[in-house]
């Protein structure tokens, strides 16, 4: 019969160098065997409709909805890995350094590529609600496809680098089996803050702001009966163009709500630690904005509550659906 002692352990044949299992609360129980599991599970199902909408249907394929895909398929990620997170939940990791540095790589990546797509769908607006006689050639579906891939790439080579020291030594880190931790030294937390966070969310509010000054005029402008020519001069944007706006407005404030403990928490004392094998709020908070941003889309876009009943009545497997009207 096991000890006490030995139950508590990651590893009971390893006991002198194995970690404990953690003990949690009844609410961090609550949080982590039902809210995350469903978070999880809701998070991967709602936005690979969103993806397999995108990509299927012709009528979809516009600058601002391959900017919506890029930003579903970090999300699709992102509640994959809430899954494995719940899966470790226990403080206990069983698949060796390597992975922990590939896994921590990929956490970190979904969130940057996350992060420079909300910088791009703030320039998409800006140009749409500033510039709209001049938006067809400046955003086009070609240059936004460059941009995304640049996001992507970029994000992945900058958290390989960030994370270089961890995979050079990988165990180095590492104080008992069944860990997974990354230590990032102080310059290069603050260098990760100001660069993933700090940096990108100014862009965002400030190219907001402008947004939201341009459509107030603009609105004033219409109800004085005036649509063609906006109070400064510049030619009105669609109205579709500032309902897009406003919805697209709501998916960044609910982003930044929900990664602003993330990284606050990233620098802690002299160097920032970030402990895979712990199941921390801000966790379930990310996932919780990846499952947000798909609910966002059905309440305010048609063609998105109208892809999703082709799918889930399999029309989508009948012929030249691909061409079907779903605005």
């Amino acid at each position: 019969m096991e000890t006490l002692e030995e139950t508590d352990l990651c590893f009971p044949e390893i006991f002198n160098a194995s970690c404990r299992k953690q003990k949690h609360s009844h609410s961090e129980a609550v949080l982590i065997y039902i809210v995350m599991p469903f978070t999880s599970l809701l998070t991967v199902t709602l936005n690979l409709l969103v993806i397999v909408s995108i990509a299927h249907f012709k009528q979809l394929h516009t600058p601002t909805n391959l900017l919506l895909l890029s930003l579903a398929c970090s999300d699709f990620f992102v509640g994959v890995l809430l899954c494995f997170h719940i899966l470790i939940s226990d403080g206990c990791w069983a698949l060796g350094n390597l992975m922990c540095g590939l896994f921590n790589i990929v956490d970190f990546t979904c969130t940057s590529a996350s992060v420079g797509t909300m910088v791009l769908i703030s320039v998409d607006r800006y140009v749409a609600i500033c510039d709209p006689l001049r938006y067809s050639t400046k955003i086009t579906v070609s240059r936004v496809t460059t941009c995304i891939w640049l996001c992507w790439v970029c994000s992945i080579l900058y958290n390989g680098l960030l994370m270089t020291e961890n995979l050079k030594q990988l165990d180095r880190y590492i104080s008992c089996i069944g860990e997974c931790v990354i230590v990032i030294n102080s310059l290069a937390g603050v260098a990760d803050t100001i660069f993933t966070f700090i940096a990108p969310v100014t862009a965002i509010i400030v190219l907001y702001m402008r947004v939201f000054m341009v459509a107030v005029t603009q609105a004033r402008a219409m109800r004085s009966q005036i649509t063609s020519i906006t109070l400064s001069g510049a030619v009105s944007a669609k109205k579709s163009e500032l309902k897009a706006a406003r919805t697209l407005g709501v998916v960044i404030v609910v982003f930044l709500t929900c990664l602003c403990p993330y990284f606050i928490s990233s620098l802690v004392g002299e160097d920032s630690s970030f402990n895979v094998t712990s199941v921390p709020l801000q966790n379930w908070l990310i996932g919780f904005n990846s499952c947000l941003n798909p609910v966002i889309y059905a309440l305010c876009y048609p063609w998105y509550r109208n892809s999703v009943k082709i799918i889930i009545t399999f029309k989508i497997f009948q012929s030249d659906t691909c061409d079907a009207k779903v605005l």
